[in-house]
């Protein structure tokens, strides 16, 4: 779950931040704004590159706490974890909807699977 949040919502971020730069607009997928006119935008928080980078390096921190809950260490489950209300204020602000979903899962699993967690 955590690649899937990661790689899911970071590459298409990655394609938001070039047609941002490149065009000054918010990329539309099937009629939808892709990161911005959301919540962020109401409170006057515009989609910025800068702001868009910052949430593809909070999905790239994602996909390396997947790499480590793979290996089953313990320092993957504390920065998923971590993560979690980061990620939060990002897909609130975007209003990404799916997203709270996989991190519920993905938050169930981690704490399931306490036990397992080797110290590292």
């Amino acid at each position: 779950m955590s690649w899937a949040t990661g790689l899911g919502f970071g590459l298409p971020g990655l394609y938001g931040i070039a047609h941002l730069a490149r065009h000054g607009t918010v990329a539309r997928f099937l009629g939808f704004p892709t990161y911005g006119e959301g919540p962020f935008e109401r409170i006057g928080v515009k989609s910025t590159v800068p702001l868009l980078a910052a949430f593809v390096g909070v999905c790239a921190a994602e996909c390396v706490a997947g790499r480590l809950l793979w290996r089953g260490k313990r320092s993957g489950a504390v920065l998923s974890l971590a993560l979690l209300p980061v990620e939060s204020a990002f897909w609130a602000g975007f209003a990404l909807p799916f997203a709270p979903v996989f991190a519920a899962v993905r938050t169930g699993s981690v704490l399931w699977n306490r036990s397992k967690w080797r110290r590292t």
